[in-house]
């Protein structure tokens, strides 16, 4: 008797990256049209994107990247608490002078708090 075994394809990065741009926009308190605003897609691609019919490519998936990177960073430095994480996004934060969720809704502000979550989480 010989064991038949399936080959699968590797999941695209693209598809994948989208998914957790997805979750990690919910996991931060952030709408769609906030989500949207961040990447710099359309309401309706984000639609698409929910569907799982349409990947992340040139400068949407960079930043979705980087908004992925807010999560994971928040989400160790709270210990996967997702009430302070929201928390934490919709107050008013000294060190960077303004609220994180809306800071994130342009680039600068978005590398602004990958930053300082990187540095609050490892620091040196």
């Amino acid at each position: 008797m010989q064991l038949q075994t399936k080959s699968f394809a590797a999941p695209d990065p693209q598809f994948v990256l989208a998914k957790a741009a997805l979750r990690s926009a919910d996991a931060l308190g952030l709408s769609q049209q906030d989500l949207a605003q961040v990447i710099g897609v359309s309401p309706a691609s984000i639609s698409r994107m929910k569907s799982g019919a349409m990947p992340l490519a040139g400068k949407p998936y960079e930043l979705a990247a980087h908004l992925v990177r807010v999560f994971r960073s928040l989400d160790a430095i709270v210990g996967g608490d997702s009430a302070a994480m929201r928390s934490w996004m919709q107050a008013d934060n000294l060190a960077l002078g303004d609220v994180p969720a809306q800071m994130v809704l342009r680039v600068g502000g978005l590398i602004d708090v990958v930053n300082y979550l990187d540095a609050r989480r490892a620091p040196i």
